[in-house]
């Protein structure tokens, strides 16, 4: 009898386990695949229409902060605002797809070697360019949401949040370090 009440005691400890790990798991599996440049298993763990959406939120929010009050009260302020967000959304648009990050990855590759990065001892070796999601800070901030921070080089942070929707967990925002001041 006790072993038939084990088993599903260990199916749930597993399955929270499994629960609990998951943004572990997804976060080196997009970071893995940004070092690899593969499209195909980045856009198993990024929630695409997601994270377009909060990108634009994001840079909607920026350009109209940036403009100020004094450009959103004049005609003309107004209208620049909605242009310059319709621009910034139709790029988000563009480059959060599979395809985009496949040139954004396939972009940092070419800067990186034009740039002379990587430069080895052998002419015939390149190295692969600095890992842009090194040394997280992990944490929950639900059950259903993680965020691992990184510090750019600047020192500025980029914080990639994860959701839970069943038990996959997928990346549905970037926080980006905008700030209205300068």
């Amino acid at each position: 009898m006790k072993k038939w009440l084990a088993l599903p005691v260990l199916a749930i400890v597993l399955l929270l386990g499994y629960v609990v790990a998951g943004p572990f798991l997804a976060y080196n599996g997009i970071r893995d695949a940004v070092q690899a440049q593969d499209t195909a298993v980045l856009s198993r763990h990024v929630d695409f229409p997601q994270l377009r959406a909060n990108l634009k939120a994001q840079l909607d929010d920026y350009l109209v902060r940036r403009a100020g009050v004094d450009a959103q009260s004049s005609l003309f302020g107004a209208v620049a605002v909605r242009i310059a967000s319709g621009l910034a959304g139709g790029a988000v648009d563009t480059m959060v797809t599979p395809a985009g990050i496949g040139a954004l990855l396939q972009g940092r590759s070419v800067w990186h070697r034009a740039s002379g990065g990587g430069v080895t001892d052998n002419t015939y070796e390149h190295a692969a360019p600095t890992d842009p999601l090194r040394e997280p800070e992990y944490g929950f901030e639900s059950l259903s949401r993680f965020t691992a921070t990184v510090h750019g080089d600047g020192g500025a942070p980029v914080t990639f949040v994860l959701s839970r929707d069943g038990l996959r967990w997928k990346l549905t925002d970037i926080r980006l370090p905008l700030t209205t001041s300068g």
